[in-house]
């Protein structure tokens, strides 16, 4: 987006003297993976945010570099772990970390990621650091919790969508709250400001984990970057899989079982049959709808922000951009 082009250009600028210095350390067998994964790009959503969410109160951005190196590390440790988890072949179109190195150093590769955000976080102004501090620290275990509890519900019988938006939340959308306020800490932005901020980010976090499962399903694989159809192939309980279950009738209901558990299967066909039950229950569009509730409440924590009203409509923008995703 043209109104952040000055941010990407600090981002990336510091990004890149981070690689150099992963390029430069040893053993390589342990951070080139590390320098690998961040040289896929991606977007560069959270980073940028935390220069957002500091830019938006009219302070300098570069005082929330570290922070946002910081969310870029950790967000990338997140990645390969889950990748290894979820036995995922691709990442941004590229080979993962274990597939490419192998499970024992993709383990430690992310683990080292992982350090290194809280080592580069220490490098903010000491004023703050407490504070990011306690809230990064906080958010990681979030995070955690929510990768355990994801994989807790694929073996779970009975989850409810209540429980699947908690899920989510901790899993994806806390790092984009945390993101944004850990901008406006750098900005000494007030308590209620960053608040506002925070909630705002969670909020489009949910909605982007609720298209992102929409898009696992519907999306065109050249474009995805991803094996579409995984999360169905991993019986993942995504919103899809529990609002198909809610409606499902008793023979539907016992065609689904038979499709997310058979042994005789090919993934192919499971991904094109489950699918057919999800065209045939109107899941897409209920899973949409519910993304666009929370796309709403994101937008009125962003009205109550005190901060530059351009910035702040800017900001609107880059969120809209972001959730008009190709479903």
């Amino acid at each position: 987006m043209q109104a952040y082009s000055s941010l990407f250009q600090i981002l990336n600028q510091a990004i890149q003297e981070q690689q150099q210095s992963l390029d430069s350390s040893s053993p390589k067998e342990m951070y080139a993976p590390m320098n690998y994964i961040i040289g896929l790009g991606g977007k560069r959503v959270r980073p940028l945010l935390t220069l957002v969410g500091c830019d938006i109160f009219d302070c300098n951005p570069n005082d929330a570099i570290h922070a946002a190196l910081a969310v870029e590390l950790f967000h990338n440790f997140s990645l390969i772990h889950d990748d290894i988890l979820d036995k995922a072949p691709l990442r941004r179109g590229n080979q993962t970390i274990h597939e490419k190195w192998g499970h024992n150093i993709a383990l430690l590769s992310g683990d080292g990621m992982m350090v290194k955000a809280f080592e580069v976080l220490a490098h903010s102004n000491k004023n703050h650091i407490t504070q990011l501090l306690q809230l990064f620290a906080k958010t990681g275990i979030e995070v955690c919790e929510g990768q355990q509890l994801d994989m807790n519900f694929e073996t779970q019988d009975k989850v409810s969508v209540e429980n699947y938006i908690h899920m989510i939340t901790y899993k994806t959308a806390v790092l984009l709250g945390c993101s944004l306020q850990m901008g406006a800490i750098c900005a000494n932005a007030s308590t209620k400001n960053q608040n506002h901020l925070y909630e705002f980010g969670k909020h489009v976090g949910i909605a982007f984990q609720i298209l992102d499962d929409v898009l696992d399903v519907y999306a065109d694989d050249e474009k995805f970057g991803k094996q579409v159809g995984g999360d169905i192939i991993s019986n993942k309980k995504t919103f899809l899989l529990l609002d198909a279950f809610e409606l499902a009738n008793e023979s539907q209901t016992k065609e689904l079982n038979h499709l997310l558990y058979s042994t005789k299967i090919s993934n192919q066909e499971k991904v094109k049959q489950v699918t057919d039950l999800y065209n045939t229950l109107g899941v897409k569009e209920l899973a949409i709808k519910e993304a666009n509730k929370h796309t709403d409440i994101a937008l009125k924590h962003l009205e109550e922000i005190e901060a530059n009203t351009i910035k702040k409509n800017n900001l609107k923008g880059f969120a809209l951009q972001l959730l008009n995703r190709e479903v």
